[in-house]
């Protein structure tokens, strides 16, 4: 079981690699299949061109158009072919007439002469007489050296005939065989007909049909050769661009000029030796690599036993060592624990100190003040009907003296838990009272605070009074911190997003030091060095806001001035339908 997983691994690798290198080495041997394919490709066409007009120059002569026409001695025609056909460097040019008698022939002297030869059936003579110039290749009738045909026509005074030059390309194949390259051409039917492979030579690339069998028996394009019981080279199925056989591969790409098939092939017998040379060569680096790894595993096992000992005993070190760790730990907690404890027992004391001092407030002043609303009442009833300023000001006068008188009720809320009352208001209309309250300290310091509001109301479920409580004391703070400053400004803004009520108020004062900020809502704390403020003002705001399920949030900038937030919750529709 040990060696087959190595095993099993390296086939695998051996596998994949094998697959890779076969997929690079089929793509490179394309690759110079291509360069090979173009490169032929032109050697070909041009070999072509070099005889392309040749038919329509010495159709031009006016020895050919006199022989053809009856008028000129035909030996002269047989001596200017000739002559052509040695400087150009052509196979043979003869000359037919309108029934593809062969009349003139560069060969007139010898063996195999075309002269008095009838090729009338040949496609290079018809596509003449139709289309004005043919080109065919086929395997000479009566010489039996094949060759690529190319024919012009000829009008000599009314007198049809036809020039053809036979070019022979068997020079191209001796290159390709002396070169040893694999590259052949096929006709349009894909009949091949030159190949640097001889048994390639006069076999199709696929399967011919009836038909085209036929036509070539018809223009004995390929005499001798038995198409119909040739095996075709081709053993899959003939793509645009790639071709494949029996041990080769080849790409193959068509001539415009000629429409023949050009043919590249290479062995596949290298390219999968390589491939699998490449897969062996994995499997065995994957093998030597998992030996490696195993030899490195079990010198790290054997050096792990002999460190076991040594960790052990760190190990009982550490747990000590955390054992003590967290003893110190429980200490340190529990002294944390005891200090909170304290301070919580004294901010408890404090508490009921305020709740005891709020109930002797609101005992010793509430027979004042009423004393108070009593004699403002009598004086009502004495006063002189006509004296209306004086009225307005007595009345001014009650009415502040009960907002004092539920506002010292409320200090209640110090020495024991009650109920507040709430109900559904506009939360403007307390900003506003609170702002009229505070009107006289703000003119006597020379600085008038700024209100902004929305133009809707801003309802929420509270009490007038507490609310007016709460932004008076929040003005008079301000105040007191811009007092004896120059330029100084108070921002009272009130918004409602995210289903809150929010009342900002800003002032351009002294600040707040950063170490004091967690402090100021605590009972009896006091920033105010003249000894007038008891620190009570944000602490009964803080608990007012509480009981309306608000909060106060404080932020202050030393030397820039403090913002102090109040938020209350936006009255629902089913909170307002109950209110």
């Amino acid at each position: 079981m040990t060696l087959v997983r190595p095993l099993l691994l390296a086939g695998l690798v051996g596998v994949l690699v094998w697959g890779v290198a076969q997929h690079l080495a089929l793509g490179t041997a394309r690759q110079q299949l291509d360069q090979t394919l173009l490169l032929t490709e032109r050697a070909v066409e041009a070999e072509v061109e070099r005889l392309s007009s040749l038919p329509a120059i010495a159709a031009e002569d006016e020895r050919v158009r006199s022989a053809l026409a009856g008028t000129g001695a035909l030996q002269e025609a047989n001596r200017y072919l000739e002559t052509v056909a040695v400087h150009a460097q052509a196979g043979d040019l003869f000359l037919l007439d309108a029934q593809g008698d062969t009349i003139a022939a560069s060969n007139w002297n010898r063996p195999g002469s075309f002269v008095g030869q009838n090729y009338g059936f040949r496609p290079y003579f018809k596509q003449a007489l139709d289309q004005g110039q043919g080109q065919f290749y086929g395997i000479g009738v009566t010489t039996g050296v094949p060759g690529y045909f190319l024919s012009r026509r000829i009008d000599a005074d009314g007198v049809l005939g036809v020039l053809v030059v036979k070019l022979d390309l068997r020079p191209l194949q001796t290159i390709w065989r002396t070169a040893d390259a694999d590259v052949a051409l096929a006709d349009e039917h894909g009949v091949v007909f030159l190949s640097a492979r001889p048994d390639w030579e006069y076999h199709a690339l696929t399967r011919l049909d009836s038909n085209v069998l036929s036509e070539l028996e018809a223009t004995r394009a390929y005499k001798g050769a038995d198409l119909a019981a040739t095996d075709p080279l081709l053993t899959g199925t003939l793509t645009q661009d790639d071709a494949a056989g029996d041990g080769w591969i080849g790409r193959i790409s068509t001539m415009p000029s000629t429409g023949w098939q050009v043919i590249a092939a290479r062995s596949t017998a290298g390219l999968q030796l390589l491939s699998f040379g490449a897969a062996v060569l994995a499997a065995f680096a994957t093998l030597a690599l998992v030996a490696t790894f195993k030899a490195w595993d079990q010198r790290r096992q054997i050096i792990a036993l002999r460190l076991s000992q040594s960790e052990n005993l760190e190990a009982m070190v550490r747990a000590r060592t955390a054992d003590l760790g967290r003893e110190v730990e429980a200490r340190t907690q529990v002294e944390i624990d005891l200090r909170a404890t304290q301070e919580a027992l004294v901010h408890t004391e404090k508490m009921a100190a305020l709740g005891r001092m709020s109930a002797a407030i609101v005992h010793e002043i509430s027979q004042p003040l009423a004393a108070m609303e009593a004699t403002l009442s009598a004086a009502e009833l004495g006063l002189d009907k006509n004296d209306a300023a004086t009225a307005t000001r007595l009345g001014k006068a009650r009415t502040l003296i009960r907002r004092m008188q539920r506002t010292t009720k409320h200090l209640k809320s110090f020495a024991r838990k009650d109920v507040a009352e709430r109900s559904l208001i506009d939360l403007r209309t307390p900003v506003a009272s609170a702002l009229e309250l505070v009107a006289p300290r703000a003119r006597a310091i020379g600085v008038i605070p700024v209100f902004h509001a929305p133009d809707g109301k801003i309802e929420v479920m509270a009490g007038v009074v507490r609310i007016e409580q709460v932004v008076a004391n929040l003005l008079l703070n301000a105040l007191d911190a811009v007092a004896d400053l120059p330029e100084a400004q108070i921002t009272v803004t009130l918004t409602a997003e995210d289903g809150q009520a929010r009342l900002c108020v800003a002032d351009t004062g002294k600040g707040i030091p950063e170490t004091d900020l967690p402090d100021v809502t605590e009972p009896f704390f006091s920033t105010k060095v003249t000894g007038e403020s008891l620190g009570l003002g944000l602490a009964i705001c803080k608990a007012i806001l509480s009981d309306f399920h608000g909060s106060l949030e404080i932020s202050s900038d030393l030397g820039h001035g403090t913002r102090v937030t109040a938020t209350v919750p936006l009255a629902t529709a089913k909170g307002a339908e109950a209110a």
